[in-house]
């Protein structure tokens, strides 16, 4: 059941997250259908995510991965084998490509591939100039703001 959200009042109170809010009338309109690679999210830490995909037959040279502005973007080139007659074919083999949007100041610490599972290590990563601080409050008089006049050019009469 899809559900189609407004999200015209929070329009009126908030200014600066269209992208969010992007992001989540683009994430209610994806479709579900795709689903391999089968793949976890885990939030390992305050700061600190990893994404693990079961990528069971593929090779390490077989996969690519890249990050552009805040998506990162896996994907994977089986190799052919025309030469091979299979009576069944249960172990998926395609290529695919996974995209997972990855919100502000969001990293790839690390990316491994063992045993058939890729773990990708990310952390978000605030500027100390966007990280809250403490502002002194001072006490007394407030100093006057100076003003300065603006001098004319002047006119030869």
């Amino acid at each position: 059941m899809r559900t189609n959200l407004d999200f015209s009042p929070l329009f009126r109170s908030s200014i600066g997250f269209d992208r969010m809010f992007n992001a989540l009338e683009a994430a209610s309109r994806a479709e579900t259908s795709d689903s391999w690679p089968p793949y976890d999210i885990v939030k390992a830490g305050e700061n600190d995510y990893r994404i693990v995909m079961a990528l069971a037959g593929f090779s390490q040279d077989e996969l690519a991965m890249t990050q552009e502005q805040n998506m990162l973007i896996v994907s994977g080139q089986k190799a052919s084998d025309d030469d091979l007659q299979y009576l069944h074919r249960g172990i998926a083999s395609g290529s695919f490509q996974r995209r997972f949007e990855l919100a502000d100041h969001v990293r790839v610490v690390s990316a491994g591939f063992v045993n058939g599972l890729l773990t990708v290590d990310l952390k978000r990563e605030i500027p100390e100039e966007m990280k809250p601080r403490q502002i002194e409050i001072r006490t007394g008089q407030m100093p006057k703001a100076e003003t300065k006049q603006i001098e004319g050019k002047q006119q030869a009469a």
